[in-house]
C-alpha cells in the first residue's frame, strides 16, 4: 500500500462523482484523486501504469463490468495483488447478498453512501484515516 499514491474512485453517477470531488477537495489529503466512470476504464489504468495507489472506492451496480468483476480481477491479478491495495465498495444501497459476495473477493470494508452530505465526508474522513494508519506487508519490501 502505497500512503501517498492516488486514490481511485470508481463511480459512474456523475452527480456522486461531483459530491466527492467536492468533499475531496474540502478535506485536501495529499493523495490526487483519480475517478473512472467505469470499471474497465479503472482496470486498464492499474495495469498499465507503474503507479501503486493508496485505496480504491468502488460503486457496486456500473455498466460495462460491476464492482464484483473489477473486484475478482484485481483480486486474481498477481501483479495488482502485490501493489497490496485496499478496495472498499461504496454503494447507494445493498443487500446481505452483496455483502457476502463481496467479503467472499477478500474486499477490505463494504459502505452505503449515507443520504447526507455530512455524513459522506464523515464517512470519507474516517475510510482515508483509518488506511493511513494501517500497515501493509508491502510497506516492509
Amino acid at each position: 500500500m502505497n500512503k501517498n499514491g492516488p486514490i481511485i474512485v470508481i463511480e459512474d453517477d456523475i452527480d456522486d462523482q461531483q459530491l466527492l470531488i467536492e468533499i475531496f477537495d474540502k478535506l485536501q489529503y495529499k493523495n490526487e484523486i483519480v475517478y473512472f466512470t467505469d470499471g474497465n476504464a479503472a482496470l486498464e489504468f492499474l495495469n498499465k501504469t507503474e503507479i501503486h495507489p493508496f485505496l480504491i472506492l468502488s460503486d457496486v451496480n456500473m455498466p460495462r463490468i460491476n464492482g464484483f468483476e473489477l473486484r475478482s480481477k484485481i483480486f486474481t491479478n498477481e501483479q495488482l495483488q502485490t501493489k497490496c491495495i485496499p478496495y472498499l465498495f461504496f454503494t447507494t444501497a445493498t443487500t446481505k447478498k452483496a455483502v457476502l459476495d463481496a467479503y467472499a473477493l477478500s474486499v477490505q470494508g463494504f459502505f452505503v453512501k449515507p443520504n447526507s452530505i455530512d455524513g459522506l465526508e464523515s464517512t470519507i474522513r474516517k475510510i482515508v484515516e483509518y488506511w493511513q494508519e494501517c500497515i501493509a506487508p508491502n510497506q516492509f519490501d
